[in-house]
C-alpha cells in the first residue's frame, strides 16, 4: 500500500496542479533563489569580509571548507526528514535557519562567529533545492515530477546568471554588512509567508510511523533503505559528473579557457554565464522532452554526448572565434540539464514516500563530486607548468582541463549502460 500523501487524497484537499499548488511550489523556488542568491554574493564579498573582519586567506579558505562538509553531511539527512516529516514541519523552519545564518553573517565580529554562520546556513540549505523537487511532486503529482523539477533548476540557474552583477550592483551604493542584513530581513518575510502557507496537499501518513523507531532511527532507516537500491547510485553517478563538469566550469575555469582563446575578459565572463541561461533553457525542455518521449536513457545519452562534444570543441579547436566559443558554451549548458534526469531516474525506482530521500542521495553526490572537480583543473596547472607547458596557454588549458573531460567521459559511459526506468504504468 502507498504511503504517499499525493495518492491519499480527501474531498476536501487541495487541488493538485491548482493555484494553491503554484503558490506554495512559488515560495519553496524563491527559497531556492535566496539560497542561490547568498551563495553568489558571498563569493563576492569575500575581500571585504576578509579585511573588515581580519581574516587570513587560510581562514577565508576554512569557512568556505566548514560550509561545504556541513551541507554535505546535513544534504542526506534532508530529504529524508522531508519524506517522514512533510514540508510544513521542514522548509518554515529551514527558511528560519538560513535566514539566522544570514543575520549572523551580516554582524560577524570574529572568524569563529562567521564560522558559526556557515554551518547554521548549511543546515538550512540542505533541503532548499531537494525541498522544492519535493514540493513539485507532492503539489503536481509524481507523473509531473520531472518537468516541475527542471522548472526549479530554471529558476537555480538564471540566479547563477545574474546575481552576480546585480549583487555588485548593489554593493556600489552600500556596504556588505547592510546589504545581508536586508537579505536576512527578506528571509524573515519568507519564513513567514512559508509558515503561513508551506504544506502538502494532505497531511504525511508514512508506514514506519507505527514502526515504534526512534525518530531518528527511523530516519537512518529511510536513508539506508534507498541507499540499497543499487539503480540510485547509478542516477547519483551521472547527474555528479555531468553537473560536476559545469560546475567546475561555470564557476571558476570556462573564462580562463575562453581567454587563452584570446576572448576579453567581458566576453569570457559572459561565456560563463551562457552556460547558466543554456543550463535554464534546458532545463525548461529536457525534462519535459523525457516525459514526452517516456525515456530517460535515451535522453541522458544524448546530453552527456552532446556537452562532451561541446567540451571538447571548446578545448581542442583551433583558432576558436568568439561567436563559436559563446555558442558552445550555450550549448553545453542546455545539453547539461540532461543531468536532472538523475532526480528523475532516482525517483523512478523508490517508493513514492521515498522520493525526497533519492532526491537529496543525488544532490549529495552531485555537491561532492562537483567540489573535486572545481578543484582539479587549478591542481593539474601547477603540475602542467612544473611539466614545462606555457603559461596562460591553450595547451595547458587542455592538460588542466582532463579531469572535465574524464568526467563527461564517464557521465556518457555510465548513462550508455544504465537500465531505462521510466514508468510504464504510472509510477510504481
Amino acid at each position: 500500500m502507498s504511503a504517499n500523501p499525493v495518492e491519499n487524497t480527501s474531498a476536501g484537499a487541495p487541488k493538485l496542479g491548482g493555484a494553491m499548488a503554484w503558490w506554495v511550489w512559488t515560495l519553496a523556488v524563491m527559497f531556492v533563489v535566496y539560497l542561490f542568491s547568498f551563495q553568489t554574493g558571498y563569493s563576492i564579498v569575500n575581500p571585504s569580509v576578509q579585511q573588515d573582519v581580519g581574516l587570513t586567506i587560510k581562514q577565508v579558505g576554512g569557512i568556505a571548507a566548514v560550509y561545504t562538509w556541513a551541507f554535505a553531511i546535513s544534504q542526506f539527512f534532508g530529504g529524508a526528514l522531508l519524506d517522514r516529516l512533510g514540508s510544513r514541519k521542514v522548509l518554515p523552519i529551514a527558511i528560519a535557519l538560513v535566514a539566522l545564518g544570514i543575520f549572523l553573517f551580516a554582524n560577524a565580529e570574529s572568524y569563529t562567529m562567521l564560522l558559526l554562520s556557515q554551518i547554521v546556513v548549511a543546515v538550512g540549505s540542505c533541503v532548499g533545492f531537494v525541498g522544492a523537487g519535493y514540493i513539485g511532486g507532492q503539489w503536481f503529482g509524481m507523473a509531473k515530477f520531472s518537468f516541475m523539477f527542471g522548472l526549479v533548476q530554471v529558476m537555480a540557474a538564471l540566479t547563477s546568471a545574474f546575481s552576480v552583477n546585480l549583487i555588485s550592483m548593489a554593493l556600489e551604493t552600500t556596504t556588505w554588512r547592510t546589504l545581508f542584513n536586508a537579505t536576512a530581513i527578506f528571509g524573515v518575510v519568507l519564513f513567514v509567508l512559508g509558515l503561513i502557507f508551506i504544506r502538502n496537499p494532505t497531511p504525511v501518513v508514512h508506514e514506519a510511523d507505527s514502526s515504534g523507531d526512534n525518530f531518528f532511527v527511523g530516519v537512518l532507516k529511510s536513508l539506508a533503505s534507498v541507499a540499497k537500491i543499487g539503480h540510485v547510485w547509478v542516477a547519483a553517478l551521472v547527474g555528479a559528473l555531468s553537473f560536476g563538469m559545469l560546475l567546475a566550469l561555470g564557476v571558476v575555469w570556462m573564462p580562463k579557457i575562453l581567454m587563452v582563446h584570446g576572448l576579453s575578459p567581458s566576453s569570457a565572463a559572459l561565456g560563463s554565464s551562457l552556460l547558466w541561461l543554456g543550463l535554464a533553457a534546458g532545463s525548461a525542455v529536457v525534462p519535459h522532452w523525457s516525459d514526452v518521449i517516456k525515456r530517460r536513457k535515451r535522453t541522458m545519452v544524448v546530453g552527456c554526448a552532446i556537452q562532451l562534444a561541446a567540451l571538447l570543441g571548446l578545448l581542442f579547436i583551433p583558432g576558436l572565434g568568439s561567436g563559436l566559443a559563446l555558442t558552445l558554451c550555450f550549448i553545453l549548458g542546455f545539453a547539461n540539464a540532461s543531468h536532472m534526469l538523475a532526480f528523475s531516474t532516482a525517483a523512478d525506482v523508490v517508493q513514492p514516500h521515498q522520493i525526497g530521500t533519492s532526491a537529496a542521495i543525488v544532490n549529495g553526490i552531485m555537491f561532492i563530486l562537483g567540489g573535486i572537480l572545481i578543484s582539479r583543473p587549478g591542481f593539474r596547472i601547477g603540475v602542467g607548468v612544473e611539466k614545462g607547458i606555457q603559461p596562460e596557454s591553450l595547451a595547458l588549458a587542455q592538460y588542466a582541463s582532463i579531469p572535465l573531460i574524464i568526467a563527461g567521459v564517464l557521465a556518457l559511459l555510465i548513462a550508455l549502460f544504465m537500465r531505462e526506468t521510466y514508468p510504464q504504468q504510472g509510477h510504481g
